[in-house]
């Protein structure tokens, strides 16, 4: 069956928007420039970033999904989404990097009345000024008037089904909006129309820049509140039940994702920079917060045996982009620490180069270990009996029962 969407870099981004897809009955393939990972994704192994479970791979290729790296797949769908990842690079703007080889690729087989758009993660103006020419230059067609050009802005929450979020549009002109709303809406509930293609992807500038900026401001207040003594968690608690004006963050050793804090090219955003920067530090706040607390116990860090519980990014999911946990493995390692891990998800785990024993028998090392670092929360964990068998439990979560354990 001909396909009638190219999802172009089927990875974090891209696997979840070919699922939606293809569970409203669109004929979707997905392209990648990397022949090995198209094989994979058709032996049904997706990658190990937790974007799409295995089973969910399996229905999509039941009912007609496939992966390929062949170019000319491209010239024969009526839709192209660019989902390319788009890591922090120079400076913390987006390394348009894989959006540019996307793009390209796309230029040289595109039709006339095609829709693309771009889905990942970009700075005001990526569309128009970099998107855009690629596109144009590439196939000599003018966007616009021979093929229509959106940005709906990525809303997928890595390892959560449910609800889709609405969905956010914005066209390079008002068919471009109507024609990339048409789409959306075979398989969204709920579109959203953006006045146009900078006004969308500045929808993704300001959610991903207030996340980042409210996690600061109670990372700072977890600081506070442990040099004052007060409990930050029931703090939190009490103040989440106000029904308007605050709405819940919660303290961690450090924030992962694949979104960072974005401040665009040539622009100035201070609070979004001093939040980088606070958030930054948690990972060495965690680290002196471990030390003191062997210290109180008798206990120098050198030497001591430290367990870390979750290294990924997001709870119950094998996702590692930008977790905490390797870097305060790291900085534990500086100071003579002996470590050892465990993580449900991740089977093998590297640091500066070498390779972290993982603990095969959890509460066997909760109870053998100096101190026990809860860094991520997986839900297989039984934080009240592993509270009971630990030496010393530091909980960076907030997740053990009050009293239970130290917490963040």
């Amino acid at each position: 069956m001909p396909a009638d969407l190219a999802v172009l870099c089927p990875g974090q981004l891209g696997l979840p928007a070919a699922r939606a897809a293809t569970a409203a009955g669109i004929a979707t393939v997905g392209f990648t420039s990397d022949p090995r990972t198209a094989a994979l994704l058709n032996a049904g192994r997706p990658p190990g970033d937790g974007a799409l479970a295995a089973a969910d791979l399996r229905r999509m290729l039941a009912t007609g999904f496939r992966a390929t790296s062949d170019p000319a797949t491209l010239g024969r769908v009526r839709t192209a989404l660019i989902c390319a990842p788009t890591p922090p690079g120079a400076g913390h703007a987006p390394d348009l990097t894989a959006l540019r080889a996307a793009a390209t690729a796309l230029a040289a087989r595109l039709r006339p009345r095609t829709l693309v758009v771009l889905e990942s993660a970009v700075s005001p103006g990526t569309t128009e000024e970099v998107l855009r020419p690629l596109l144009e230059t590439g196939s000599g067609l003018r966007a616009g008037r021979d093929f229509h050009l959106a940005h709906a802005p990525a809303r997928q929450d890595p390892g959560v089904r449910g609800a889709a979020a609405p969905r956010v549009i914005g066209g390079l002109t008002p068919a471009c909006t109507e024609a990339a709303a048409a789409f959306y809406g075979r398989f969204t509930d709920k579109v959203v129309r953006a006045r146009g293609v900078a006004e969308a992807e500045a929808v993704k500038l300001l959610e991903t820049n207030y996340r980042h900026v409210n996690i600061a401001l109670v990372n700072e207040m977890a600081v506070l509140c442990h040099d004052l003594g007060i409990d930050l968690w029931d703090v939190v608690r009490c103040a989440e039940t106000k029904p308007f004006g605050f709405h819940a963050f919660r303290p961690g050793p450090g924030v992962g994702g694949h979104t960072m804090p974005v401040v665009p090219p040539g622009r100035s955003l201070p609070m979004v920079e001093l939040a980088r920067q606070t958030n930054a530090r948690m990972p060495r706040y965690v680290t002196r917060r471990a030390a003191a607390l062997l210290n109180e116990h008798g206990k120098s860090v050198r030497g001591a045996h430290v367990l870390l519980l979750g290294v990924t990014y997001r709870p119950d999911l094998p996702d590692e982009q930008g977790a905490p946990a390797r870097e305060i493995a790291g900085r534990l390692l500086a100071l003579g620490a002996q470590l050892t891990y465990h993580d449900p998800f991740v089977g093998e785990w590297d640091v500066q180069g070498g390779r972290v024993p993982r603990a095969d028998s959890l509460y066997e090392a909760a109870a053998g270990a100096d101190l026990t670092l809860l860094l991520q929360h997986h839900s297989t964990y039984d934080l009240q009996g592993l509270a009971a068998k630990a030496q010393l439990l530091l909980d960076t979560r907030g997740a053990t029962p009050a009293g239970a354990a130290h917490r963040l």
